[in-house]
């Protein structure tokens, strides 16, 4: 069942959207973050303030992840630098 939403302004006291008089009406294109369905419709962007929220925490937790992997490479690069170091500096203090 999908819900039709009644085109009410509540910033015009509740009448008829004006649409395209309005400049909070636009256009929005891209994927639906819980679908993943192609968009692009026109709405107000009050409306579309869900959608936009979902998107924006889906790609914080995408940056997420990546900084950790980030995180993981460079302690394993880390650990290789100084047991290098390590093995350099017992060779020139003359240890085997």
């Amino acid at each position: 069942m999908k819900i039709e939403v009644q085109p009410n302004c509540p910033l015009n006291g509740f009448k008829k959207c004006k649409q395209f008089e309005c400049a909070w009406f636009m256009q929005m294109k891209g994927e639906n973050p819980q679908t993943g369905e192609p968009l692009d419709d026109y709405g107000c962007s009050m409306a579309w303030m869900p959608v936009i929220l979902l998107e924006n925490s889906k790609l914080q937790n995408e940056t997420g992840s990546a900084v950790e992997s980030f995180r993981n490479e460079m302690v394993k690069a880390n650990q290789s630098s100084l047991e290098l170091l390590q093995q350099e500096q017992k060779r020139l203090n003359g240890k085997p």
